[in-house]
C-alpha cells in the first residue's frame, strides 16, 4: 500500500533532518511490559541500518516520542542519534524548538509518525511520512506512506526514499559492493 504524493520526491530532496516517532514507527506499536513493570521494545535491524545509512549520507536523524523509555535511549545511542526527545507532550512545540536550535526551516525537516498526536508535526514538516498501519486521518496527510509495516522496515523504506531523492542511495550501496 505504498503511496507517494506527486511532489514527494521534490520534498525529500530538501530534507536536512529526518525525525521519527518511536512507538508504531520504529516498533510495531505494541507495548510490552515485563513482570516487574519494565517496558520492553523490539526494534528491527532493517530500520536501524536505514537510519545509520541516512545519517552517513548527510541527513541526520532524530527521535521525537511522547513516551519515555530507557530502551529508546539505548537504541538511539547505539545508532549514534544525537537528538532524542522523549516524554514529549507537545510535539509541535518540541519540533519547532529543535528546528530553531539547528537553524533549519520547516521544508528541510521530515517526520514519520503514525498516530493522531503526530498530526501537528506531520502537517508542518517538509516531508510527512507514515507507516501503512497508521489511521486514515494520518495517512491522508502524509506525502509518503510506506509499504513495509511499522517496526519491520517502514522507517528503512523512508530513509531509502530520501536517499534516492537526494542521489545518495546508489553511492551507499556501492560501498557494500566494493
Amino acid at each position: 500500500m505504498q503511496f507517494s504524493a506527486p511532489d514527494a520526491l521534490e520534498r525529500a530532496r530538501r530534507i536536512r533532518l529526518m525525525i521519527f516517532d518511536v512507538d508504531g514507527v520504529l516498533t510495531d506499536g505494541r507495548l510490552w511490559y515485563g513482570p516487574a513493570g519494565e517496558e520492553l521494545k523490539v526494534f528491527h535491524s532493517f530500520d536501524g541500518h536505514g537510519l545509520k545509512m541516512l545519517a552517513a549520507s548527510g541527513v541526520p536523524c532524530a527521535l521525537l516520542s511522547g513516551r519515555r523509555s530507557g530502551a529508546v535511549a539505548a537504541r538511539a545511542a547505539e545508532l549514534g542519534i544525537a537528538h532524542v526527545l522523549q516524554g514529549i507532550e507537545d510535539k509541535k512545540k518540541e519540533f519547532e524548538g529543535l528546528l530553531k536550535g539547528l537553524r533549519l526551516t520547516l521544508p528541510e525537516a521530515g517526520y514519520m509518525g503514525d498516530e493522531l498526536v503526530d498530526l501537528p508535526v506531520l502537517t508542518r514538516c517538509g516531508l510527512a511520512c507514515a507507516p501503512r498501519e497508521a489511521p486514515a486521518e494520518v495517512r491522508l496527510r502524509a506525502h509518503y506512506v510506506a509499504s513495509a509495516p511499522a517496526g519491520h522496515g517502514a522507517a528503512r523504506e523512508v530513509c531509502e526514499f530520501v536517499m534516492r531523492a537526494q542521489g545518495s542511495l546508489q553511492r551507499a550501496l556501492q560501498g557494500y559492493l566494493a
